[in-house]
């Protein structure tokens, strides 16, 4: 069980801490409003994320199979959001960082949005499920405990994303470099829209 266990840890933290528009957000989170603030966006994805993998677990995976126009649904509403997002990203007016308890960072609902109508999510979530539950017994205790590793290694890779952004946050005190980075923001989390469909 060990070695289950230890290859569910390093493919769950592989799927989380990649480049995908969750991540982008938590880093603009970050760099906009401080880490605790990120935090809401931090934990609604990764509730969302851990909840994916334990619908997927229980059948839902079976239902996309027989129905794969839900998937494509799924993949235009998830782009249409992200496509919002990036645009509220990278149109956001420069904050003053000392101030930044005045705006608004991205709440929990859209974290869990985020990551909800977020394809990378679904299709990481079948394969970990194919690999890591379905061949095991009893399937369920194994479908927990994957739960529980996508659980922290989310928290941890959406998190260090939000840090780093933190940690960047003080290079964007001079508005220019906010407007700058917002708009990079914006355009890396579109594109990640774009690639999204040249791969379906």
């Amino acid at each position: 069980m060990a070695a289950v266990v230890l290859s569910m840890i390093v493919f769950a933290l592989v799927g989380a801490i990649s480049p995908g528009p969750v991540n982008i957000i938590a880093t603009g989170a970050g760099a906009n409003f401080g880490f605790v603030k990120a935090l809401p966006h931090v934990l609604g994805a990764t509730l969302a994320y851990a909840l994916i993998v334990f619908l997927v677990g229980v059948g839902l995976n079976e239902v996309l199979l027989r129905f794969p126009q839900i998937t494509d649904i799924l993949q235009y509403i998830g782009g249409a959001f992200l496509l919002y997002m990036s645009f509220k990203i990278a149109m956001a007016s420069p904050v003053d960082i000392d101030v930044a308890s005045q705006t608004i960072p991205p709440r929990f609902i859209e974290g869990v949005l985020a990551q909800g109508l977020n394809p990378k999510a679904w299709l990481v979530s079948m394969s970990g499920v194919s690999l890591f539950v379905s061949a095991q017994h009893p399937a369920f205790f194994y479908l927990l405990v994957f739960c529980l590793v996508s659980f922290a290694m989310c928290l941890l890779g959406v998190g260090t994303w939000a840090v780093l952004g933190h940690f960047i946050g003080k290079y964007l005190s001079d508005d220019r470099h906010q407007v700058m980075f917002n708009r990079l923001m914006g355009v890396l989390l579109s594109s990640t829209v774009v690639t999204m469909f040249l791969q379906s």
